[in-house]
């Protein structure tokens, strides 16, 4: 019998494990799928090194910077050169740089010359009432709509491939929203934190961008080497969580089953259903209000990029310009080994909430957009070398109006189940840094519990 049972082999139950076990925790990681990373994979093809899931990280928090200490040379953080300082947005008819400095912003031609002139008075803009204000009229209300049109409503497209008058501040970007309410204001905000004395362990999260040499799988695969493989079941299907007559969580799949007085499900919102049949179907129906951005991610390699993309991170598409691309990233840009010389590799996301329909084009009708897109955004026109297509019908969870109930209906299921931990991305955070947070605060939790008991 194990002291802790984790459903899921992504980047949060890889991390939560990984921790457990160099903590002396007995664990074991229960999979439906045939390998771990979930969403997480990288692959090789010649001289071009692409990823199917997430391209980067950022090292916001000191868990990640943590995490690759702990790691040692078993996996090599490579942080992203000084290209990916630079952000593009399209803007009447061509990719425009986002504004980095004080005197980029005046000049730029992305905003208007009075929202300019409105985000010089921010500071002195009352704060938002409304707990549940969406983004889109957070940002109009405190900096003017061309901020949300050609800065926010981009942003949110490539981080959360969502819609910002859907998703609710608070939840989906609580940095922005806690500086508000602690400061009054964006700026007056950002001034007062800059002033504050970090420790060493807070400024170990540098903020620094980056991938893994060999590809973002193969912090993964360390974590899983150091698991041990009898301690990840995979091809789990089928899988049922019960209890047990003596107390015990039961994790029941095809072909076996695992015991133990904790478990911890890092699964969708979608699958708890069938994974918690006894759970009751009120406070299941509330979490399952959870709804997912289909996104497709389109890997697309040029033996010759005739210098297009070497100079940026990526691209970013407004929404106001009404075609299905959500952005373009330009890993060969940021990170050396990604294509043969003088060539690119990319990473194009089309659909999310704005074009949903994406998810379900046919192969061919993908390559021709995406062929396309390389002549109208980047000029290159002929057919790449190499394009490959991934399809994620579940890719980002939308925090919109619906988190704060979906949130309360976690807690009460917890709370009715001892024992049972609801984690992954239906709450605390989306991005890489936020999984490993979070499953490295959880890890500590039960570190602390076994060692009480």
């Amino acid at each position: 019998m194990s002291e802790v049972i984790v459903i899921g082999a992504g980047l949060t139950g890889l991390t939560l494990a990984y921790r457990l076990k160099r903590a002396g925790v007995d664990v074991k990681i229960v999979e439906q799928s045939d390998r771990v990373g979930g969403q997480i994979a990288s692959h090789r093809e010649g001289d071009f090194l692409f990823e199917s899931g997430p391209n980067t990280g950022v090292v916001s928090c000191p868990e990640v910077a943590e995490l690759f200490a702990d790691l040692g040379a078993s996996c090599t953080m490579e942080e992203a050169s000084g290209s990916a300082k630079r952000r593009l947005i399209w803007c009447r008819g061509r990719l425009r740089p986002l504004p980095s400095s004080p005197w980029g912003g005046i000049t730029t031609p992305l905003f208007t010359v009075g929202d300019k002139l409105r985000l010089l008075l921010e500071p002195w803009r009352a704060k938002g009432r409304n707990a549940d204000e969406s983004v889109a009229d957070m940002v109009i209300r405190r900096m003017g709509r061309s901020f949300l049109d050609y800065a926010v409503d981009p942003f949110i497209g490539g981080i959360y491939a969502g819609d910002p008058s859907r998703l609710v501040t608070r939840y989906a970007l609580p940095k922005l929203y806690n500086l508000e309410q602690t400061y009054g204001s964006f700026i007056r905000g950002a001034i007062a934190k800059r002033k504050i004395a970090k420790s060493e362990r807070d400024k170990s999260a540098t903020g620094h961008i980056y991938s893994v040499r060999g590809g973002l799988e193969t912090l993964c695969r360390a974590m899983a080497d150091h698991i041990g493989g009898d301690n990840i079941i995979l091809s789990a299907r089928n899988t049922v969580v019960t209890r047990t007559d003596g107390g015990l969580w039961r994790v029941s799949y095809d072909g076996g089953a695992v015991e133990a007085p904790r478990v911890v499900t890092t699964v969708g919102s979608y699958a708890l259903r069938s994974l918690l049949p006894w759970a009751p179907h009120d406070i299941v129906t509330r979490i399952e209000q959870l709804e997912y951005a289909p996104v497709v991610q389109v890997s697309v390699g040029l033996s010759d990029a005739c210098g297009c993309c070497d100079d940026a991170f990526g691209a970013l598409i407004p929404s106001l310009r009404g075609f299905q691309t959500l952005g373009v990233l330009f890993p060969s840009a940021c990170f050396n080994g990604r294509a043969p010389e003088n060539g690119a590799m990319l990473s194009f996301f089309l659909g999310g909430m704005r074009s949903k329909e994406c998810i379900d084009w046919d192969d061919r009708r993908i390559e021709s957009f995406v062929t396309k897109e390389l002549s109208t955004l980047l000029g290159i026109d002929r057919r790449p070398d190499l394009i490959r297509i991934w399809r994620h019908r579940h890719a980002i969870p939308q925090y919109d109006a619906t988190t704060g109930d979906r949130l309360d209906a976690i807690r009460q299921l917890e709370d009715s189940a001892p024992g049972l931990t609801i984690a992954g991305n239906m709450r605390d955070g989306i991005g890489m840094p936020d999984r490993i947070r979070q499953a490295s605060q959880l890890a500590a939790r039960i570190i602390m519990d076994t060692n009480r008991s």
